[in-house]
């Protein structure tokens, strides 16, 4: 879509897509900060993870829908939909009066959030060429990355200050702000398949909201300490047989939700797969850096938490070279530069006893840098190889990956550590899980003998988690290895 604007036009409406990033990612942060408070004072510490479940879920299903939506009538009425949906879910947030009511509330925000991450970046693209792009794009993760540093710090004050129902509300004036410069400054010619006869994909996108629901539910559900073997058979199931049913529907129907012939572009498809990959690596270090040096290094939480930061801080500088490399080299081989350093610096964190307290910063701030430069690169490259009429559909799958590499490689994460401590434990009697938990909370006091076997114990399931890690990165480099693309992306 060809966009009318002025310059002066184009910086407010940058303005408003930096501050609606910032908006939706700064949320999880602050409500992360915030949760134990929250949940003291709704007494809803049973029902805790759904405060981030259906926000994720939410966001997972209508990622996709809107970005079929935003190709078929429009980015701005999209984007639009999806800023009143995610305001009016704060402010229902803020109002909660109970966990119920909380996390139907967070069901709205997601809801919303699942237009504004992808639109965000199909609205750079469509105001700026294939040279600028990459750049706009790096800009406008500066907003991500601010929002990882200033999160915790964010939500720690307003819930000190104010009461924790201020995480939600501070969101409200910040989307009206956005509603107000989208609508007084973006311009937008009308798509050009738009028509009076535009029909929904109902049974496509009930289909693949069914499949996400499970697999999402699924993954998640490994995480757990005891994980409960007949249900997660039973949305194993069920993902395969809504996929299979999707899959089927999607061929048949005229406007599919999902236009599957963009994925017979290899290269495009390996996009989105690097992206899922390397989005689980990512929360390796942000989860358990934190968790390894407060367990085995005794941090203070403030402290150990402090480890991420140079995480996004990397991920930023990274952004802004994408747009140099993509001129100068094909797609597959900055990404297979990029995962063998990111293969390097984890590979001592799988094999190595006692590692000194910088490494962890060391490979905080490698990661961000490698893992920002390639979903960076994946953004500009797969919206360049699919043409214009469908770039909101390539910046959904996008995030839809990414979405589904984080859940789906964290509960992976969850359930290797588990099923490490639990065959450990098994060998001595002396030792069970609420020990290990005790341990790694920093809570319980253990004599020398067993707080060593605690700690080699926890140190193992580490080590075998970036085992883990190790794998997905090899895999990440396989699949670029079969990219066909060795020229450089005009």
């Amino acid at each position: 879509m060809e966009q009318e604007m002025s310059e002066q036009q184009r910086k407010w409406v940058l303005v408003a897509i930096f501050m609606a990033t910032f908006m939706s990612s700064v949320e999880i942060t602050v409500v992360t900060t915030a949760l134990p408070t929250i949940i003291g004072d709704l007494n809803g510490i049973a029902m805790q993870s759904w405060v981030f479940t259906a926000y994720l879920l939410a966001t997972a299903i209508t990622t996709p829908i809107y970005g079929k939506l935003a190709d078929q009538l429009g980015r701005k009425p999209v984007f639009i939909a999806g800023l009143v949906f995610f305001t009016g879910g704060s402010l229902l947030c803020g109002l909660a009066p109970n966990m119920i009511t909380l996390i139907m509330a967070r069901t709205v925000q997601g809801l919303g959030a699942g237009a504004i991450m992808p639109i965000t970046n199909t609205l750079i693209a469509d105001m700026f060429s294939n040279q600028q792009r990459a750049k706009m794009l790096a800009f406008n993760n500066t907003a991500w990355g601010i929002s990882a540093l200033v999160g915790p710090m964010l939500g720690g004050f307003l819930v000190d200050q104010f009461n924790w129902h201020w995480i939600f509300f501070i969101n409200v004036p910040l989307g009206l702000v956005v509603l107000i410069l989208i609508l007084s400054f973006y311009r937008e010619t009308k798509p050009a398949n738009q028509a009076g006869t535009f029909v929904f994909d109902l049974k496509g996108s009930s289909l693949l909201a069914l499949f996400l629901i499970s697999l999402l539910l699924a993954f998640q559900a490994l995480g757990a300490q005891r994980v409960n073997w007949v249900a997660e058979s039973l949305l194993l199931l069920v993902c395969i047989l809504s996929a299979w049913s999707f899959l089927q529907v999607e061929r048949q129907v005229a406007n599919p939700i999902i236009d599957l012939t963009i994925f017979k572009n290899q290269t495009f498809s390996i996009q989105i797969l690097t992206a899922l990959l390397l989005s689980g690596v990512q929360f390796g270090f942000q989860v358990y850096f934190p968790a390894w040096l407060q367990a085995i290094y005794h941090l203070p939480a403030a402290l150990a938490g402090l480890v991420v930061t140079p995480g996004p801080i990397m991920w930023l500088v990274s952004s802004f070279l994408v747009g140099g490399l993509l001129r100068r080299f094909a797609p597959k081989y900055i990404s297979m530069v990029a995962i063998i350093i990111l293969m390097v610096a984890y590979l001592p964190l799988a094999l190595v006893e006692q590692l000194p307290i910088w490494y962890f910063y060391l490979v905080a701030g490698i990661s961000g840098a490698g893992v920002g430069l390639v979903i960076t690169a994946n953004t500009v490259v797969s919206q360049q190889i699919v043409g214009n009429q469908r770039i909101g559909m390539a910046s959904s799958m996008l995030t839809l990956g990414r979405t589904l590499g984080q859940t789906i490689l964290t509960g992976s994460y969850g359930l290797i550590f588990n099923l490490s401590v639990g065959l450990q434990v098994k060998h001595y009697p002396q030792i069970h899980l609420a020990m290990l938990n005790q341990f790694v909370d920093g809570a319980g006091h253990f004599t020398s003998q067993v707080q060593t076997l605690l700690s080699q114990m926890v140190l193992q399931a580490y080590h075998h988690i970036y085992a883990l890690v190790i794998v997905v990165l090899v895999l990440a480099w396989l699949v670029n290895l079969r990219d066909p693309q060795h020229e450089i992306v005009q």
